[in-house]
């Protein structure tokens, strides 16, 4: 059964020496867990903001809807809305110093799921995941990100997406910094976690994920809120045309 995620009318300010400055103005938004959103747009446009307004990021405050299976979302927290089923893969991962990665996902797995793998099976299960995604298994004793590479602390993050097996995973700027090799195997990541029955809004700025993570729907991004929709051929108008000719086109 697929899950469905529902944003209507989500507004976002943030607030500033002069007042409380909009950034999202009033963002609808409909998706299926069987589906691959991704939202694309200039610099400043909001995604990011969005991305991290969906997970009740402290810094901003929001108005509107938001539901996950019917559950209305707007008054929970941050951890409340992971144990619903909400992920966010983090453009800039943070550094949790004196948290080894392996301790830091089990941990995270009996927190959502009530219960995690024994501390005899864990090493084997983990191990498995990052194979996948060609890891050093060494990096499972290491704290969280701590003196990871760019390309480490994505790959990570992808660890942490096929792990814990999210209802919807929220990915933003996930391919930036990538090499072209670590661009597939994240790639592969989250097409895996996708037809496990995860759904996937990815935002970026370029297309070429999409070679890899084939979209159901583009959304062109603009000033707060979704300026236009449409397949595959959006984001290759996006990636011919460039920013400024295709809004200029919408005025």
């Amino acid at each position: 059964m697929a899950h469905k995620l529902e944003v209507k009318d989500f507004k976002s300010s943030v607030e500033t020496k002069e007042g409380p400055k909009e950034i999202l103005k009033g963002v609808n938004l409909e998706a299926s867990s069987d589906e691959i959103h991704v939202l694309m747009g200039p610099n400043g446009s909001g995604k990011s903001t969005l991305a991290y307004s969906l997970m009740a990021h402290p810094d901003y405050a929001t108005s509107g809807s938001v539901r996950l299976d019917g559950t209305e979302l707007e008054l929970l927290t941050p951890d409340e809305r992971a144990k619903e089923g909400l992920f966010l893969g983090m453009q800039y991962p943070v550094e949790v110093p004196g948290v080894p990665l392996a301790n830091f996902l089990r941990t995270s797995l009996k927190a959502l799921k009530g219960e995690a793998p024994s501390i005899r099976n864990w090493p084997g299960i983990l191990k498995g995941y990052m194979e996948r995604l060609k890891m050093d298994p060494q990096f499972a004793f290491r704290n969280v990100n701590e003196g990871f590479s760019g390309g480490e602390k994505k790959r990570a993050e992808i660890l942490q997406l096929e792990v814990l097996k999210p209802k919807f995973a929220i990915l933003d700027e996930i391919d930036s910094g990538l090499d072209v090799d670590a661009l597939r195997i994240v790639s592969e990541g989250i097409c895996r976690s996708h037809e496990e029955g995860c759904g996937i809004i990815l935002i970026t700025h370029y297309a070429r994920i999409l070679k890899y993570v084939p979209p159901d729907f583009v959304h062109l991004f603009y000033k707060g809120k979704i300026a236009l929709s449409g397949g595959k051929d959006l984001a290759d108008r996006i990636e011919e045309e460039g920013y400024d000719k295709l809004i200029g086109s919408l005025a």
